[in-house]
């Protein structure tokens, strides 16, 4: 099970309260107050791992407490503090506070638009591995009567009790991070590419949806440099208005440097590879503007089919600025062009062509 959206509930521990306690000892006549402070309570702290790759463990487990402090004693000993609760999500995730629901489950997963986020108040973007963030802090802990002696109040009875943890409903969102996203309709074959320029293992079948959630493979380029390339799963027109799952897609392709759009340049579907080009960056701009700014080229695959020839001139001659590379991912054509392109423009994105669509 995949998840990158999910709400939770996080809750901060309380601080132990203050100890009212006096010193007793044989031959210590009026020992005095000795009652020790209470401890801080446990603070809820989102840690970015690069070993997670999803929310699922939020989704079961959408309530998060840190422990409480421990009470004071006597002899002005302080009481424990409570433990940390570390919780590890993703790198890539971004929190938001949230709205208190009373009468619903924290756990539900919701799709909001794009305008909605923007309206809510980032707390943070962990994009980073080992990068913390303190969401909920733990309350201080109560004074015992030892803080309240004077010259006139030799015996105080007085203590404060331990200060309450933050708390509040959050909603976690994961987007990819990758220096470059595979974009096309489904049955384009991005999955089948991404199996040939890098280790990934997407699934791959005949029919359109077999990729449900992003999958990042990592290519290897000579000099010992690298890149992370994500599938995304297949948008269809109208995916910026939430249509399919518009945006459980499209979400993953804003951190992306250079957006690889794949076309099944054959029409082997019954589309038009001109048209879907077209759809293509239309549904990109409509959901996001300054999508449409960012490094881009087109893969014309599947031209081990008939057609796909008279098609790719078709292509060329619309958009005859725009660099397009033909390739067969099935047959393991025009592999090394592709990632040679992709180490051009990931290495220097600004070198981008743009064709007006």
């Amino acid at each position: 099970m995949f998840v990158d959206r999910v709400k939770v509930f996080a809750q901060a521990g309380k601080g132990g309260r203050g100890c009212v306690s006096f010193r007793r000892e044989k031959f210590v006549p009026k020992g005095g107050p000795d009652g020790g402070d209470g401890g801080r309570g446990g603070n809820v702290i989102l840690r970015a791992d690069r070993h997670v790759d999803n929310l699922v463990n939020l989704f079961y487990e959408p309530i998060i407490k840190a422990k409480n402090g421990g009470h004071g004693m006597g002899k002005k000993m302080s009481g424990r503090a409570g433990a940390d609760k570390i919780v590890k999500v993703p790198v890539g995730t971004i929190v938001w506070p949230a709205a208190e629901e009373k009468h619903s489950t924290p756990n539900v997963q919701r799709s909001t638009s794009n305008s909605e986020a923007l309206e809510i108040a980032r707390l943070i973007d962990l994009t980073a591995d080992g990068e913390e963030f303190v969401l909920c802090r733990g309350g201080a802990g109560g004074k015992g009567n030892v803080h309240f002696k004077s010259s006139r109040n030799r015996a105080p009875r007085q203590y404060t009790e331990g200060g309450e943890g933050e708390h509040g409903y959050f909603v976690f969102e994961l987007r990819t991070i990758a220096d470059a996203g595979l974009v096309g309709y489904p049955n384009a074959g991005k999955s089948t590419l991404l199996r040939k320029i890098s280790a990934a293992r997407p699934k791959v079948a005949a029919y359109p949806f077999t990729t449900l959630h992003p999958i990042v493979g990592v290519i290897e380029f000579p000099g010992y440099r690298r890149a992370t390339v994500a599938d995304i799963p297949g948008l269809i027109e109208g995916a910026h208005r939430g249509l399919g799952l518009g945006h459980e897609f499209l979400r993953h392709i804003t951190r992306c440097r250079v957006l690889v759009f794949v076309v099944d340049v054959a029409g082997s579907e019954g589309r038009n590879p001109v048209e879907d080009l077209q759809n293509l960056r239309r549904e990109i701009d409509l959901y996001d503007p300054t999508l449409s700014a960012r490094a881009w080229f087109v893969v014309a695959n599947k031209m081990d089919l008939p057609g796909a020839e008279e098609n790719l001139k078709s292509l060329q001659d619309r958009f005859p600025k725009l660099q397009i590379i033909p390739t067969s991912a099935a047959k393991g054509k025009g592999i090394d062009a592709l990632k040679q392109a992709l180490a051009t423009r990931i290495t220097d994105p600004d070198e981008s062509v743009s064709a007006a669509i």
